[in-house]
């Protein structure tokens, strides 16, 4: 039997070798490509997603805790503290009907008016939104059909 001699093993000879820097660079510019393509569309997503959380609130959790106090009392709420600790006026409240004044999805406490100045027979209930200026386009409210 013939051993091939040209097969040999080099024990001091590193059998795996690294990147060089013409590859780093390039994996570095593909994950840039990637991150340039890829960060828009999730912090898009990220501000539909406050915006429709505010939206749950304000028709969901918040209206139905107005709702019942309403109910309860035979008249809304002057304030959200209402809803939370019993007004001195109230006959019938059977709260607490929310365990604390609620925030908006940016941090900012929801405004309520009563009576409302767009929803003039009943009250208003609205986030001022990401720039936390009331009365601009980005407000989120109860009297808007979105």
């Amino acid at each position: 039997m013939k051993i091939n001699s040209n097969l040999t093993l080099h024990p001091n000879k590193k059998s795996n070798r690294g990147f060089t820097l013409v590859e780093m660079l390039l994996v570095v510019t593909i994950i840039g490509i990637l991150a340039a393509l890829v960060i828009p569309k999730i912090a898009g997503t990220s501000d539909k997603a406050r915006i429709t959380a505010a939206q749950a609130d304000i028709k969901g959790g918040i209206k139905t805790a107005l709702d019942r106090f309403e109910v309860d009392n035979g008249y809304y709420p002057k304030s959200l503290q209402d809803l939370v600790t019993r007004p001195n006026d109230s006959k019938n409240w059977n709260g607490p009907y929310l365990d604390a004044i609620p925030v908006d999805p940016w941090g900012q406490p929801y405004v309520y008016v009563n009576p409302g100045r767009n929803n003039t027979t009943s009250y208003d209930l609205y986030s001022i939104g990401r720039d936390g200026q009331d009365g601009t386009a980005d407000d989120i409210g109860n009297w808007q059909s979105k």
